[in-house]
C-alpha cells in the first residue's frame, strides 16, 4: 500500500485554526507543563507537538515518530523514522502518548503490541490519547467510490476500537469537532494529492472521475464538521 504523505500538508489539519483548537482540546484533558514528555506516534509533519513545544517550552523536546520522513517536518521536535513497536521497546517514561488518525494503518496484531508497549512507556498518571475519524454519520465530503472505500475503512476501525477497549480497559470517550470551511478548488487539490487513506489505492482515472463528481456535487465553498473520536486512557 502506498504511504500517506499529504494528510497534513496544506489541509485544514495543518491550519493554524485547527492546531489551535486541537491543542485547546488537549489542554482540558492532559495536565501539561514544561516537564512533560510527549510522544506522537504517526506524527506526519509534527504540527501538533511543534505547536505544543512553542507554548510550553518543554525541557525535553517532544518526540515524533513515523514511517514517512517528509521534507518539511518541524525543526523544534525530535523526529525518528521508525515503526512504533520498535521505538516503544527501547524508549520509556512519557507523560502523553498521542496516536492521532493512525490506528487504521496497524494490523490487529501490531495494534495489540503497540498498546501493550505504550502502557509500559507511560509515567505515573501518564495518558494515552487515541484519535480516529468518527465512524457513524461521517461528514467528510466524498464522491461515490471514495465514500464506499471510506465506509469500508471505518467498519474496520470499529474492530480496532474493540481491540483498544480490550487492551486499555479503563478508558473514556469524547469527540473533537472542527468546523471546516474550504474552497472547492482547494478540496479538489487535496483529493488529487490523495490526502486521505481511502484514496491511496485508486487509479488516476478513478480520481479524475471523482473530482468531476465533487465539482458538480458541491458549491464553491464546502462546509462540514470534521469529527474525531478521542479515546483516553490514564495509567
Amino acid at each position: 500500500m502506498k504511504k500517506l504523505k499529504n494528510w497534513d500538508n496544506k489541509t485544514w489539519l495543518s491550519s493554524k485554526s485547527y492546531i489551535s483548537q486541537f491543542n485547546k482540546f488537549l489542554k482540558f484533558r492532559v495536565n501539561l507543563n514544561k516537564n512533560s514528555k510527549i510522544l506522537d506516534i504517526g506524527c506526519g509533519r509534527a504540527n501538533i507537538i511543534s505547536s505544543l513545544h512553542k507554548r510550553y517550552k518543554f525541557k525535553n523536546k517532544p518526540v515524533g515518530i513515523d514511517i514517512v520522513r517528509n521534507k518539511d517536518i518541524k525543526k523544534n521536535i525530535i523526529f525518528r523514522k521508525i515503526e512504533a513497536s520498535k521505538y516503544l521497546k527501547k524508549n520509556r517514561n512519557y507523560d502523553l502518548i498521542l496516536i492521532k488518525q493512525t490506528i487504521h494503518f496497524f494490523s490487529k496484531t501490531n495494534l495489540n503490541l503497540i498498546l501493550k508497549l505504550a502502557k509500559k512507556s507511560l509515567n505515573s498518571k501518564g495518558k494515552i490519547l487515541i484519535f480516529s475519524l468518527k465512524t457513524k454519520n461521517n461528514r467528510i465530503p466524498c464522491f461515490k467510490k471514495m465514500r464506499k472505500k471510506l465506509e469500508k475503512n471505518l467498519k474496520r476501525d470499529e474492530v480496532l476500537f474493540k481491540i483498544i477497549k480490550k487492551n486499555l480497559k479503563k478508558i473514556s470517550y469524547t469527540n473533537f469537532n472542527f468546523k471546516v470551511n474550504i474552497s472547492k478548488q482547494k478540496y479538489v487539490r487535496m483529493i488529487r494529492e490523495r490526502y486521505i487513506s481511502c484514496l491511496l489505492s485508486m487509479s488516476n482515472k478513478e480520481i479524475k472521475l471523482g473530482i468531476s463528481e465533487i465539482k458538480s456535487k458541491y458549491k464553491n465553498q464546502i462546509k462540514f464538521t470534521d469529527t474525531l473520536k478521542c479515546i483516553s486512557y490514564r495509567k
